[in-house]
């Protein structure tokens, strides 16, 4: 019998909810289905068994994992409602059972952020856990090469950390007389970038 015959029909979000709620009943997930698609929240201690679950159960097959992104909600206008500042968010998806699913875990600690790498689920996670990492700083225990993938070894501090200046720390250039790269405070005056339409508040006499 082919593959294409022994496969389910695809699950309705609301089916599909369901049926990831039953799967992971052990943890204390929260799954929500908003816009037809299927979020599961779960905290930073159950993250990589929840992850294992997702992907080892023959219901839900999640045998990709697609993207993984860190997220900072400190400037967030729902803020007040999050007990953390920053968040693993993964997108799944079974090319068998053909659905998907998106995972949010919150880190515990905002000062010094970390979780569970699911490298050794996914190999894929890899690259995205070290963007997380340069970025955000979030630290994935367990990963065997986190280092910096978009910025270089030297930069100071993460550049997507909603309170990482503009203009950043310092800047780099090369040096003729020490025939080398040298680091030097930032020396680009801020500005205001916003278009003048939008800044002032009564131009063109419009209120």
């Amino acid at each position: 019998m082919s593959q294409s015959t022994t496969m389910s029909a695809p699950h309705s979000s609301e089916e599909l909810r369901g049926l990831v709620e039953s799967v992971l009943g052990k943890f204390s997930a929260k799954v929500t289905d908003a816009r037809g698609e299927v979020t599961v929240g779960v905290s930073a201690a159950d993250y990589l068994a929840v992850m294992e679950c997702l992907k080892a159960d023959e219901r839900l097959c999640f045998d990709q994992l697609v993207d993984l992104c860190g997220v900072d909600y400190s400037a967030y206008e729902g803020r007040q409602t999050m007990d953390r500042r920053y968040a693993v968010v993964a997108h799944l998806l079974s090319v068998q059972l053909n659905h998907r699913v998106r995972v949010r875990a919150l880190c515990e600690n905002d000062d010094f952020p970390r979780i569970d790498s699911v490298c050794v689920i996914w190999s894929s996670a890899s690259w995205y856990e070290r963007e997380a990492f340069d970025l955000y700083g979030i630290v994935f225990d367990g990963h065997e090469d986190l280092r910096r993938i978009l910025t270089d070894y030297g930069f100071i501090g993460h550049p997507f950390r909603k309170d990482f200046p503009l203009s950043g720390h310092v800047e780099m250039r090369y040096d003729a007389d020490r025939q080398r790269v040298v680091y030097e405070p930032v020396s680009i005056e801020p500005r205001e970038n916003t278009p003048r339409i939008v800044r002032e508040e009564n131009y063109g006499g419009l209120h």
